[in-house]
């Protein structure tokens, strides 16, 4: 696949404003359930940029959790409308890469949740990752966190894939497709397929150890009518930090 045949889902007005309208709806919730206590483990400081933070839903998120953070994307539409959301927040865009104008050296924390599903290219997101790496402090960490292979293969409380057989095929650097369930939008959603094996090749490909891979599980405590999510992880959350 030509990183050209990949477009992002969430590049257009349209579907900012159903993105927007998501907190931390049924699988959603497991992304961000075990966050604070990972961050609370791995990180010390408080100086944080959100990467990819879209319409701000992850950037005020740690905002809640005590950090001094900068939200960054790519995308003008998702920042219009994180910045209407929440007007003391600080958003910049920014370009693939080029992150230096925000001061290399300085970060405790680089979050990035869900961004990488949505980037294609293994020298496009080897670049990124090492502009990202350039950020932190010595001490700083990277937490990433994106859909497991499995997440394109199963049924979950926020997702359907029983459409997309060719989901079953995939491999590393390939589109993938989805139907979300907690937004009125329900056009397929593609992503970019990545093998965990693959991952930890590109984090070496960028300069980074992964110190810590955490794969969240539904409770049937919880209140949510989970699917597959009690036996199969649908997110996957590394810890990075500097090789």
């Amino acid at each position: 696949m030509h990183e050209t045949d990949f477009e992002n889902s969430w590049g257009n007005q349209t579907r900012a404003e159903s993105y927007a309208k998501l907190e931390f709806p049924n699988t959603y919730y497991l992304a961000y359930r075990d966050l604070p206590e990972i961050i609370s483990t791995h990180i010390t400081g408080s100086n944080a940029i959100d990467f990819g933070c879209g319409t701000g839903r992850s950037t005020r998120f740690l905002k809640k959790q005590g950090f001094n953070v900068t939200g960054i994307d790519i995308s003008a539409d998702m920042l219009s409308i994180a910045r209407i959301m929440d007007e003391a927040g600080d958003y910049k865009i920014v370009e693939n890469g080029d992150y230096s104008h925000l001061g290399n050296g300085r970060y405790d924390l680089v979050q990035s949740v869900f961004t990488f599903d949505n980037i294609p290219g293994w020298e496009n997101r080897t670049k990124i990752l090492t502009g990202l790496k350039d950020l932190l402090k010595p001490s700083g960490k990277i937490v990433c966190l994106d859909s497991t292979p499995e997440m394109y293969t199963n049924e979950w409380a926020s997702f359907s894939t029983k459409d997309f057989p060719d989901n079953r095929n995939a491999s590393t650097g390939g589109i993938v497709r989805c139907i979300m369930l907690d937004v009125e939008d329900r056009r397929p959603v593609e992503d970019i397929f990545w093998t965990v094996d693959d991952y930890y090749k590109l984090f070496k490909n960028a300069g980074l150890i992964v110190e810590a891979i955490y794969k969240p599980l539904g409770k049937y405590e919880e209140p949510f009518q989970w699917v597959s999510e009690t036996k199969i992880a649908p997110w996957m959350i590394f810890v990075l930090s500097k090789a």
